[in-house]
């Protein structure tokens, strides 16, 4: 009997590399978007007290971008075509949403666009992290600290705003 190609020795880590290699290059598109505004717009912005060092962002984001890739793996490994469909389907939709929240925030320079983005990316992690723990858990787990991180990024979203409007 012939393995299923999604369990061939040699293509699941090809596999793991294509999954966290898409998740960095969303996090590379969203900081190509956000670097101009880097320089003169984000600086001046008032900013609540508890705004982490700019240097806590790419450091944060590559760790969640590592473990929501190694989590789409574990999805693509563990299930079949179809039951990986629609988890599939909702990890690309909030790797989407991740990024237009940059455009919007800062390539279009308007915290309140970035909140409302920033809303639906909420509700589509919450939706794949539900989706991807009916698979795997350990796959779901993954998704923690990128659930927590999005909460912790609208408060500052909406506090900018709110200081800005």
């Amino acid at each position: 009997m012939q393995r299923p190609r999604h369990l061939d020795p040699l293509t699941s880590p090809i596999m793991l590399l294509v999954f966290v290699i898409i998740c960095l290059l969303a996090g590379r598109l969203g900081a190509y978007i956000t670097e101009p505004s880097l320089a003169e717009w984000y600086p001046s912005l008032v900013k609540p007290a508890w705004t982490p060092p700019n240097l806590a962002f790419p450091i944060a984001w590559t760790l969640i971008y590592l473990a929501i890739g190694i989590a789409a793996w574990l999805i693509w490994k563990e299930a079949g075509r179809g039951a990986r469909r629609l988890p599939l389907g909702l990890f690309f939709l909030q790797l989407g949403l991740n990024v237009l929240w940059s455009a919007a925030f800062f390539g279009l320079r308007d915290p309140l666009l970035g909140l409302l983005v920033i809303a639906g990316l909420i509700g589509a992690v919450v939706a794949t992290t539900l989706s991807f723990a009916k698979i795997s858990r350990v796959a779901g787990w993954l998704f923690l600290p990128y659930i927590l991180w999005l909460g912790y990024a609208t408060a500052l979203n909406a506090a900018i705003w709110q200081l800005n409007g």
